[in-house]
């Protein structure tokens, strides 16, 4: 939903703005509710919750899975990035702020100080291909010669600005295949010469909602603050009972969501071509009692992959609610997009429960660590002390 507001601006404010809009590309409208966005988020920046444990940063947000993963663990999220206008209405109505756009125009010096940075970052061939001269001669490179001009980048340049205590990166599956695992091999190496000990897993999304949902997680601790003697162990409590498809479903589907006969046509006629010559591509209908197929941000386009049988009609599409159920998001969350955005930011997010139970395994981490650390800095004290007094 979206209202009309008329402004009457002053002829000097006016020629700014369209000079602005002129060199940016983007429409007055676009620049005044961003504008307004950042005026609210002013007036509603909250300090530090008392009861806080720790800080982070949220990048490359979406529409917040990480950030209620973290705060459910406890953080109190310091900044937020997030490109996509859309996503950025999404997240504003439910966290009250827009987060920054381009992170390749912040300056990492002007991000807060944080304990924990957690992102989401897009998968982008890494330009690794074209041998420069230090390579030739054997010498080796720094991750900035590596990651340089993939969004990767900007995590890297951020850590080594504000050396957080600990991060954590979530990414597909095919991360770790990328490139016959070059790829993953330069975001592994960029991370240890930053100086941090990593960790990182494939999970199944299924522990938590009825979705088959694999992803990539990786954790990481500063090894300056805490060393190199650091384990984490991802074992994780699955919940129980096992979530099934059944649960998220809503009682009261509108029509519009119920597939056209042309389209179920078209989908049945495509599964049979693909069948005919031996593939596995089409349709999945989900059954009440197992788990879906992995959402995907393409949902929108005919919702083949999740469809849900009806009696006597042809299957339905995924309302964009049970969308938001399937990545284990509360009935609280607002979407107030327009359908085919919904699909498209769900099928991007997270599985938000998978995620806050390991925001509280890294948290508890960290809490071990710090403690270790306070503990090793009294006892250096205290020999200093006792040296002191013995001479």
């Amino acid at each position: 939903m979206t209202k009309q507001l008329h402004l009457r601006l002053d002829d000097s404010i006016y020629e700014a703005l369209v000079e602005y809009n002129d060199e940016t590309g983007s429409s007055v409208q676009d620049s005044i509710s961003s504008a307004l966005m950042q005026f609210l988020k002013a007036q509603n920046k909250s300090e530090k919750p008392e009861n806080a444990g720790f800080t982070f940063i949220d990048l490359f947000a979406g529409i917040g899975g990480m950030r209620i993963a973290f705060e459910k663990a406890g953080g109190h999220c310091v900044y937020s990035n997030e490109w996509n206008k859309y996503s950025q209405q999404t997240y504003f109505a439910n966290f009250g702020e827009q987060p920054d756009g381009d992170i390749t125009k912040v300056n990492e010096n002007d991000i807060p100080d944080h304990d924990i940075l957690v992102a989401g970052f897009p998968c982008q061939p890494f330009s690794i291909a074209g041998v420069s001269k230090k390579q030739s001669m054997g010498k080796a490179t720094g991750f900035e010669d590596k990651t340089q001009g993939t969004l990767f980048f900007d995590v890297c340049r951020i850590l080594k600005a504000k050396r957080p205590k600990a991060f954590m990166l979530e990414n597909v599956k095919n991360l770790c295949s990328h490139d016959k695992g070059r790829t993953f091999n330069v975001i592994t190496e960029s991370l240890d010469e930053l100086d941090y000990e990593i960790f990182y897993k494939v999970i199944d999304g299924q522990m938590y909602v009825p979705q088959h949902r694999e992803r990539i997680l990786i954790v990481g601790f500063d090894r300056k603050r805490y060393g190199k003697n650091v384990s984490f162990d991802f074992t994780l409590n699955p919940v129980e009972p096992k979530p099934l498809m059944r649960d998220i479903l809503e009682t009261d589907v509108d029509d519009k969501y119920t597939l056209s006969d042309k389209l179920w046509n078209y989908l049945q006629a495509y599964a049979d071509k693909h069948k005919a010559v031996g593939n596995g591509f089409g349709y999945g209908i989900a059954k009440p009692d197992g788990v879906a197929r992995t959402l995907s941000a393409r949902y929108y386009k005919d919702g083949s992959e999740i469809l849900i049988e009806q009696k006597g009609r042809n299957p339905r599409r995924l309302t964009p609610r049970e969308c938001a159920r399937l990545q284990g998001f509360p009935d609280s969350f607002k979407i107030t997009v327009s359908d085919t955005q919904a699909y498209r930011q769900f099928g991007n997010s997270v599985v938000v429960p998978l995620m806050s139970a390991v925001a509280q395994l890294v948290c508890a981490k960290l809490e071990e660590l710090d403690k270790k650390s306070a503990k090793q800095k009294a006892d250096k004290g205290k020999e200093i002390e006792k040296r002191r007094c013995s001479t």
